[in-house]
């Protein structure tokens, strides 16, 4: 759920401030982007060159920057920038601020002007913790909107036991995890997925294939499972292997198994998505040993494939049905064609002439076009990117 997401990290004068670094680092790990606001208090406890090395982003600590020609730092556009703010260790002096609105420093600022969800990890001893003040801003600070992750019991600074360590590193990620989880509007959806090529034997030893890699059906795959979504991945032959506790893949070589494990779990799929390259012509005849060279010329016979989309679009009741189009000419007509033609939802159109699209690619350049022939072109990006750009796009449609 961290997976791409940019994290605003607001560190507070506090001694918990030291496990800052150790929370920067597993946020990253978890795959998010991290920039850091710091009060001038919190430098005592931890270095700024200590949190920018990790984050690998410049550290923000006041309103401008210290240097011959100062410059503003603006606390309105690193507000924008987040996804969501996270401020621990929250000492009962900034939660105090927070809550009657004082901005005396960049951190209280940059909160002020946030719009994103904003967490808040309280740090203090025991009995600050305790005091009827607290617990008030606290509450104040919830009835806002803000998170709170409430702190763990265990050993104080003052060498006294009880509660108001804040929350380790781990759980600081978890719970943000399971928030944003608990709120995912993919939360159980049951989404099925086609990706990669399939191989139609020609013999043991010989196929009719293409060159689909699977990288895209492999990015949707995990982009689904990271927004709570139960995922069953169709693959055909293919290097990706997305894990995820939210995957299960199943593994497939023709079309025909394509479409014999796609028919079993289409009914109670809400979400099908079908990326895969699926042949359209497998072999009439396929030879149980391998064909010796003879003469000069050796003919394939080949018939058509059942065509799993096609097939799809007229049994659907409740789900949402997705399609993709790889073109090499007159790409808006046949993706339109095949939207028509397939009782479709959504088709994802990309083009071999883009170059850095297609197959193999890490990269991919689409264009959606919905049932009521709308296009929404997209620039060239990460398939991990376009992902999230697919699927953000299939939840304005369901919820349109």
């Amino acid at each position: 759920m961290l997976l791409g997401k940019k994290i605003l990290l607001g560190v507070t004068g506090g001694i918990a401030a030291y496990k800052s670094a150790e929370l920067v680092r597993r946020l990253i790990k978890h795959g998010a982007f991290v920039k850091c606001v710091i009060t001038p208090a919190a430098k005592q406890f931890v270095s700024p060159l200590t949190l920018a090395t990790l984050s690998k982003n410049e550290v923000f600590s006041s309103l401008t920057t210290e240097e011959e020609n100062p410059r503003w730092n603006d606390h309105v556009l690193l507000g924008i920038w987040a996804d969501f703010m996270l401020i621990a260790p929250a000492t009962a002096n900034t939660l105090s601020k927070m809550c009657s609105g004082s901005c005396d420093n960049l951190l209280l600022a940059t909160y002020l002007s946030a719009k994103c969800p904003v967490y808040f990890a309280p740090a203090m001893d025991l009995d600050m913790h305790s005091h009827p003040s607290t617990i008030k801003n606290i509450e104040t600070l919830k009835s806002f909107g803000n998170i709170e992750i409430p702190s763990e019991t265990g050993e104080l600074a003052s060498g006294l036991n009880g509660k108001g360590r804040m929350a380790e590193p781990q759980n600081i990620c978890k719970a943000i995890h399971e928030d944003i989880l608990k709120k995912s509007p993919l939360l159980n959806q049951k989404v099925l997925i086609t990706a990669g090529p399939t191989h139609e034997a020609i013999d043991p030893v010989r196929y009719i294939g293409n060159r689909s890699s699977g990288k895209m059906g492999s990015a949707l795959a995990l982009n689904f499972a990271n927004k709570g979504a139960h995922v069953s991945l169709i693959l055909g032959p293919s290097a990706e292997n997305p894990i995820h506790q939210n995957i299960v893949i199943t593994r497939v070589e023709s079309a025909h198994q394509m479409l014999n494990q796609v028919m079993s779990l289409f009914n109670e799929s809400t979400i099908v998505v079908c990326s895969a390259a699926v042949a359209d012509f497998t072999p009439k005849k396929v030879f149980l040993k391998k064909i010796k060279k003879s003469g000069n010329n050796f003919q394939i016979n080949l018939k058509k494939t059942v065509d799993i989309l096609s097939s799809l679009g007229k049994m659907k009741k409740h789900q949402f049905l997705i399609g993709f189009a790889l073109e090499t000419d007159n790409e808006l007509e046949q993706a339109k064609r095949k939207l028509t033609d397939k009782n479709l939802d959504l088709i994802v159109l990309n083009s071999l002439k883009d170059p850095g699209a297609g197959f193999k690619y890490d990269t991919n350049k689409i264009t959606l076009i919905n049932n009521k022939k709308k296009m929404f072109k997209f620039e060239l990006k990460s398939k991990k990117d376009v992902a999230e750009d697919i699927i953000q796009h299939i939840l304005k449609e369901i919820n349109a």
